[in-house]
């Protein structure tokens, strides 16, 4: 059973960087695709960035692109989101999320199988 945890989530101001990691046991390894979510305040959860299995290829949000960098570490089983330029927009709770599934497009969350508590992340104006 595969278990993710985020952390380093918190309160900071617009233009200040953060470092979300999330961290995956039994035994995730370079077994899955992973991705980032996160859900605002009165809208829907939306895709903010992903990779595959050893990190080769990412995507990005619009909205995040240039500012926020997803990469892994699968030696440390953990994935982390450094974000940079920080927006009151990107206000939310981040959740990590990983998938077995090898073909289906990871901006949806539809094919992810695990999904992590969430950490929130406010920027203040």
């Amino acid at each position: 059973q595969v278990h993710l945890v985020e952390s380093g989530g918190g309160l900071v101001q617009a233009g200040d960087s953060l470092s979300l990691s999330c961290a995956a046991s039994g035994g995730i390894s370079s077994n899955y695709r992973m991705g980032w979510f996160r859900l605002a305040p009165g809208k829907e959860r939306e895709f903010v960035a992903a990779l595959t299995r050893f990190g080769i290829d990412k995507w990005y949000a619009d909205s995040v692109r240039g500012r926020f960098t997803i990469s892994r570490d699968n030696a440390k089983n953990t994935m982390t989101l450094q974000m940079n330029s920080l927006k009151p927009e990107d206000t939310g709770i981040y959740y990590c999320a990983a998938t077995v599934n090898a073909w289906e497009p990871l901006q949806s969350s539809a094919p992810y199988n695990y999904w992590g508590q969430g950490t929130q992340v406010t920027v203040s104006s």
